[in-house]
Formats: structure tokens, sequence, C-alpha cells
């Protein structure tokens, strides 16, 4: 929230008359929170944390015009109705006093401790840095936030309650600021709510952000469950009774109250399941609250025998809590007049944890054996985006990976050893093997689901025993990324990929610069180090590897880079005893097939040994092989800078893919014959087509087919020809315009 700026000073501030406590709602209802679980010294220190910072930001107010203390000790109360710790609450008050008032980090260490110091630091970088788009802005400090979060989770809770406070009084904002803001909360703020389990928070949060972006549907949907509520209060009456009698007679003690769905997850669900609000009907709910997890299962067989259940329509988060430690019950059930129950069954202990997630009984540790179970699992959670986030070569793709993991509605599978996965929902066996473990999800081959082979692509449902099994000498295929979902899987996957096409692209650059030199009668071996040095210092390369992995992807011309090496150095010209010829003819790359990434295959045309080529440098992909009759290339044939002479190895042994398709007769059986013809002469079938029959005796049937090279595709053509009810067969080039060139 904005304020009015004070001129930083020099000096960290020094208060000679610290204010007396204002009688106002914020500080009397701070007051009262701290007197629940605070002692009076502690009391004492944050009083006198409050009188340092209303001085330091006296004279600053925020856009609603009221004292600019107000904020911080509003963001305090939030924390103080979680219970957390001393140094949290001292943070919260003094969160803003080194960013708005020149107040120095090492003078509030000296003041009130090194937990109170770090944190307050930790706060402060996360909105220091400037950056050129909002985007740009958003991810960077996002990525930052992470990093506080890995040092002290209590930096998120400070944050999560500064960011609650500015949402409660947005109304100051113009309403294409309140948007934004209301956006980036929905997106990342409330989801890190939930995964820390801070129910409350998350749910004013998801519906403060839907009030400011959309305010239209925000009030139709608020006045309509208000005249339901009228309306139903007869019927909720009578079943809140009913279930407090029956709980009763089985002499189970149960605080039983009604609870109503927030407003966002009212119209999340509308708009998930495409229905109106009249027919969302468990808008309202009960929640049972008893004193222990036993008691919460006979409280389930007593309401099961009050109203039936409906089928598939129970949880048990006891047995299996939620990734953010959420522990309950839930059934629905077939109440009086037809109307769905939903219920909520819990203990007392799940109830502090539903509402305050992590937070619950805080006590923060220094080791890992100290912390309980949830706050063990949010650390984890914490590695594993850490993770994610050495391994995301920019901040951008770092937030998507990780929005990812924030919104997952979860499946849970069982490991070999009988332990317990949460995945997001539609996580794959791919995603599976990396959640056991990187080295596991690079080296996978195959998957065992229920003690049944299936494809790697296959989706996990809730109970599956999953095996995975793996090879030494297995890589992360490109493939993986088309069906993966989580964030840590995908990040593992682009870095493997990317440091492969790195060092791929190096030996491509290295060739092409080697041609370059030859091109100019230069020796590669004689151009001594110096040279390098001095062009690794004009492009502003750490690394010989960076110029020749640029030469390699396009990014930098082989020839200018050649004249660079040998500029000033006229004994370098001695190969071959001949003066430069800028304009002789490169020598030939020679393409194997087995270059990797650095060097593709024009889907368009699909080449294979045999095929006049020429190789086209594609910025960011490297080089891309088309034949020299590919229609694709007609007009990029005036830019001869971008084109390589290459050649086929001639002991090629790899398999290339090229397209054929055939008219054949509308027969049983025509599609197995095909097949078997194929197979005879040693191809495979990569993919196949069928075009839809349009009442006529012959169909055009599309084949993608794996051969050596033209021999070997001449051979399997003429294995076709022979069968009676095939027509016509060709290759086909230049139709599918797959490739661009760029």
């Amino acid at each position: 929230m904005a304020k009015t700026a004070l001129k930083p000073s020099a000096e960290p501030f020094q208060s000679a008359e610290p204010p007396l406590l204002p009688a106002d709602s914020e500080t009397s209802q701070l007051t009262l929170l701290l007197k629940e679980y605070f002692s009076q010294a502690d009391i004492e220190q944050v009083w006198a944390a409050y009188r340092y910072a209303a001085a330091a930001h006296e004279g600053q107010t925020r856009k609603t015009g009221e004292p600019y203390i107000s904020h911080p000790v509003a963001v305090a109360c939030i924390l103080a109705k979680l219970h957390l710790d001393l140094p949290t609450l001292l943070a919260a008050l003094l969160h803003d006093v080194v960013e708005d008032t020149g107040v120095a980090v090492a003078a509030i260490t000296e003041k009130f401790g090194k937990q109170v110091g770090e944190l307050v630091d930790g706060l402060t970088k996360l909105d220091k840095i400037e950056f050129q788009s909002a985007t740009v802005a958003q991810a960077e400090n996002f990525r930052k936030m992470l990093l506080a979060m890995s040092q002290d989770v209590r930096v998120i809770l400070v944050k999560l309650a500064d960011r609650l406070h500015n949402m409660q009084t947005l109304d100051a904002m113009k309403s294409e600021k309140q948007k934004r803001i209301a956006r980036e909360t929905l997106e990342i703020y409330a989801p890190i709510a939930n995964r820390l389990g801070l129910n409350p928070v998350y749910q004013e949060l998801e519906d403060l952000s839907f009030k400011y972006l959309y305010p239209m549907r925000y009030r139709v949907i608020s006045k309509a469950i208000k005249v339901a509520r009228g309306n139903r209060k007869e019927v909720i009456g009578k079943i809140l009774e009913e279930i407090k009698q029956r709980l009763t007679d089985a002499h189970i003690e149960a605080d039983v109250k009604g609870r109503e769905k927030h407003l966002y997850s009212v119209y999340r669900k509308m708009m998930n399941k495409a229905t109106a609000l009249a027919q969302v009907h468990d808008i309202y709910g009960f929640r049972v609250v008893v004193k222990d997890a036993a008691s919460c299962y006979l409280a389930l067989g007593c309401l099961h025998a009050l109203y039936k259940p409906i089928p598939g329509k129970f949880k048990d988060y006891i047995a299996i809590p939620k990734a953010n430690g959420y522990q309950s019950l839930h059934t629905t059930l077939f109440g009086p007049f037809g109307t769905p129950i939903e219920v909520q069954i819990r203990s007392e202990e799940m109830h502090k944890i539903a509402n305050a997630g992590v937070a619950a009984h805080w006590k923060y540790k220094t080791t890992d054996a100290n912390l309980t179970t949830l706050q063990q699992q949010t650390h984890q959670w914490l590695q594993r985006l850490l993770e994610i986030q050495t391994e995301s070569d920019d901040s951008y793709e770092f937030l998507e990976n990780f929005k990812v993991d924030l919104f997952p509605d979860e499946v849970y599978v069982f490991t070999p050893k009988g332990n317990i996965l949460a995945l997001p929902r539609g996580s794959t066996a791919v995603d599976f093997a990396y959640a056991v473990h990187t080295d596991v999800g690079n080296s996978c081959v195959a998957v065992k689901i229920n003690n049944e082979l299936a494809p790697l692509r296959t989706e996990m449902r809730n109970g599956d025993n999953v095996e995975i099994i793996t090879a030494a000498l297995a890589k992360p295929n490109p493939a993986w990324l088309n069906y993966v979902v989580t964030g840590k899987a995908r990040s593992h996957i682009r870095h493997y990929l990317k440091t492969l096409q790195a060092t791929e692209s190096a030996h491509l650059g290295e060739r092409m610069l080697n041609m370059a030199l030859r091109a100019l009668h230069v020796d590669p071996s004689a151009v001594p180090e110096k040279q390098w040095h001095k062009v690794m210092r004009d492009y502003g390369a750490k690394h010989k590897s960076e110029i020749l992995t640029d030469i390699g992807l396009g990014k930098r011309v082989s020839l200018m880079v050649a004249h660079q090496l040998t500029a000033g150095n006229p004994e370098l010209h001695g190969f071959e005893n001949s003066t430069p010829k800028t304009h002789k003819k490169f020598d030939s790359i020679t393409i194997t097939g087995s270059e990797g990434m650095a060097v593709q295959f024009a889907q368009c045309c699909r080449p294979i040994p045999g095929d006049p080529i020429l190789g086209f440098i594609n910025k960011d992909k490297g080089l891309i092989i088309h034949t020299h009759d590919c229609p694709n290339i007609r007009k990029f044939k005036l830019d001869p800078d971008r084109w390589l002479d290459v050649e086929w190895d001639a002991d090629n042994k790899k398999l290339f893919k090229v397209n054929v398709r055939m008219v054949v007769a509308n027969e049983r059986g025509m599609l197995a014959k095909i097949a078997a013809g194929i197979s005879d002469v040693g191809s495979n079938i990569d993919n196949v087509s069928v075009e839809e029959p349009d009442g006529s005796k012959y169909s055009n049937v599309n084949f993608t087919v794996q051969v050596r090279n033209r021999i070997h595709l001449a051979e399997l053509m003429r294995n076709l020809r022979k069968i009676p009810d095939v027509v016509r067969i060709n290759r086909v080039k230049g139709v599918h315009n797959e490739e661009k060139i760029q």
C-alpha cells in the first residue's frame, strides 16, 4: 500500500520521546491477542518494537489516510491470531522500517536480536529490485521470496499477513492497480497460504481477489447466497439438532457447527462444472469436532446410521493427510427433503492445524529433529522448490513450473515399499519417478502399475502401486515434456536437454568454425590462445565453448568469428601456401544422423541418406537438414550465410523417418497386409493415419516408416506394390510444412 516517503537518514533511527500507545482498534485488538499466549515481558518487547516503528514512520500515511503504523499493527494482529512466536511479531511491526525510513538492519539487529534482524532483512530484500516488465518483476521477486522462505518459513508468513491487510484496504487504489494486485494474489499468494495450511488466510485472500477481479459476479453470488441462507435456515437448524442429538445418544463429546463455503470456492465450482448456483448443493455443510482420531470414526458411523451416505463421496484425509497437513473425514449424506449434506469430522488437534497449518503451535527450532511432521513436510517442499529454481534458466520459467505445483488436485499412490506419495492430478509415471528421486527420473525406461507393465505416459490413479524400472544408460526423452505435469519433472528434463543441446551445439560449432578457418587457409590448431582470449573478451564470453555453442545454434556466424581469430596475424595464413580467399567454398559437414539435438531433420521433407541435402542455420535450434528440392527452402536460398553444404556419412547405420502415402482398396485386413509387407523388409511403422471413408472403394493411407536410406525405401515400396489391393504408393515431401525456417 502506497505511503508518503521520508528522506532516508544515514544514521540508525533513535527516538528521544517514544510515542504513547494510542487507544485505537488495532492496538486494542493486538493487546487482547498478546495476552492469550505471551508473558508480560514478551508483551513489553512487542510494544517496544511498536514504539520504534511508530517513531520511524512518523509523518507517513497510507492511501486510506491512516497513519502508516496502522498497517504493521494490523499485520501483527493477523499473525497473533495464528499464535506466531515473538520474533515473528516483532518483524511484522518492523517489516517496512528498513525499506521506508533509512534505518539500517544492523540497528534493528542490535536492538531486537539476530532473528528479528534476519527476518526484517529477508522481507526487505523482496521489494528492492526493479525490472523492465511487470511479468519479469513478479517472477524474480517470487524467486527471491522462495530463497528467503527456504532460510526461514516465517518470512512468508509475515509476507502473507502483509498481503492480506493490503487486500483488506485495497479500496483506496485505482481500479487497474486493484485488478493487478488481486490477480497476483489469486495466482501466487493464496495458493501459498493454502499449501502452508493457513486456511482462513487462504480463503480470505481468494474472496478479496474475487471481489476486485470480478466485482459484478462477486455481488451476484454474495446476494444469492444470502437469500439461500434465509430460505434454508429452518432445514439447516433441524439437521444441526438431529446430528447433535445422535452424537449425544452415542456418548460422543462433539462441537457441531454449520459451515458455509467461501464465495470464490462456490464460483470456482460453478465454473469447473458449468453449473448454476442452484445446482451447487454443498454451499452449506457441517463440521463436527471431537476429542481424538478414534472418536472421528465413531462419529462417522453414527452419522451414516442417521442419514444414508452418498456412494463415492467419502474421503479419509486422516489416514492419508493432504500435503499441507490437513486431516479430516469428509462424507456427503442424503439429508431430509433430499438435501445433500457435506460433513467434516476432525479432532481438536486437526481443527487447529486446519486453521493455522504450519503455524499451529509454532516453535522455531534449529534442527529438523525438533520440527513437527507438518513443518518437516513444508521444509521438504521448499527444498524441492529450491531444486526446481536452481535448474530453471530464467525466473519466468521457474514461476510457471511453480504454479503447477501450487494447484494440485492430488492423487495418492504407493511405492513398492508401501510409502505414500501425493502427486498433482494428471501426473504420469515419469512425474512419479522424479518425485521418488531425480536419478530415478533421469534413468527410467518402464513402469509397472499394480504389477502390470504400462507406458510411461500413463496417468496415476488413487491407490496405484507403482514401480519404476531404470537402466544405467537411459536418458530423459524430450517427448516427456509433452505429458509431465509436475514442476520438478519439467525443470529436470529441461535442464538436461539444455545441457545436452549446449554440449552438442559446441561440437557442431567447432566443426563449422574449423571449416571457416580452412576456407581462409588457416590451420585451426595454429590459432594461438591469446587470440581466443581477445575474441572471448570482445564477446563477453567466459569460455571458448560459449562461442562455439553460439555458432552451433546459429547465434554467431562462423566466418565472422574466423576473421576475428585471424585478424592482425598474417603468419596464420600459411595453410596451403596461399593468400586468404574469403569467397572460397567451405568443405562439407558430414551428417551421420546421431548428432543429437544440435542437428535436426526437417519434418516437412524428412531427408534420408541418399537424398541431396542442405543445412540451414536456424537461430536457437542449430542446424536443420532439408532436401535440395524441399519447397520450404526456395525463398530462403537468397540468404547464403545461413546455408551450409552437408553430405551423408557413407557408413550410416541409423534409421530415418520418411512419409509414404498409399491409395488402397477398402478391404478387410488391408492394414495387416501392409504392416506385414513393411516388416518383411526390416522397416518399422512410426505412425499411421487413414483418411475418413467417403463411400468410395479406395482410401488414402499415410504412413511414417523408418528406413536406412533411399535404397531401403525403394525396396520397401517395391514390396508393397506386390500387394494386389495397393493402387498407388509414393513418398511425400514438402506437404506438412511443419518446420518453419527463421
